[in-house]
């Protein structure tokens, strides 16, 4: 296992009790998570969760709190990974833009058709997150404090 976790994030999404998530393709099988993905130099975990769901569902998001932070060994490929969570509200849709190349589509699940479909979930933080996010959890963005490296988008 590395030492040095991979630090993601996510965005949680509930509109009409339904939940923003993207089937993608990962390792040649379709799999359901979250807009997430990997913090990339230079850029701080909250400019990453509005980069991640815009790119990969084309919907503009607006944090509004931090759900949690997860520590996550996966198995199948012995990496460790750092998910932040984000609660927040997707502003506008972008129809007109490119998703991600693995992205299959953006789509809208309830909890029950996201445990219905347990099989296909990239991690099990994908429910994890969502139940999380149905008890109330939540907890200021003022908790997560970014400083960008020099050169960074601060």
């Amino acid at each position: 296992m590395s030492v040095r976790p991979a630090i993601t994030v996510a965005a949680i999404i509930e509109r009409d009790a339904r939940f923003l998530v993207v089937e993608e393709r990962d390792a040649g099988r379709l799999v359901i998570n979250q807009p997430a993905g990997h913090v990339e130099p230079g850029e701080t975990i909250l400019e990453a969760a509005v980069r991640e769901t815009l790119e990969e569902t084309g919907w503009s998001f607006a944090p509004t709190a931090l759900l949690g932070t997860y520590l996550w060994h996966n198995p199948a490929t012995d990496a460790l990974m750092l998910r932040f969570a984000f609660v927040g509200d997707v502003t506008t849709h972008h129809p007109e833009r490119t998703l991600d190349a693995d992205i299959v589509q953006a789509t809208w699940l309830s909890r029950s058709e996201l445990a219905a479909r347990s099989a296909q979930l990239r991690s099990p933080l994908v429910l994890q997150c969502v139940d999380d996010y149905l008890s109330g959890r939540r907890a200021p963005l003022e908790t997560v404090v970014c400083i960008a490296p020099p050169g960074g988008r601060g």
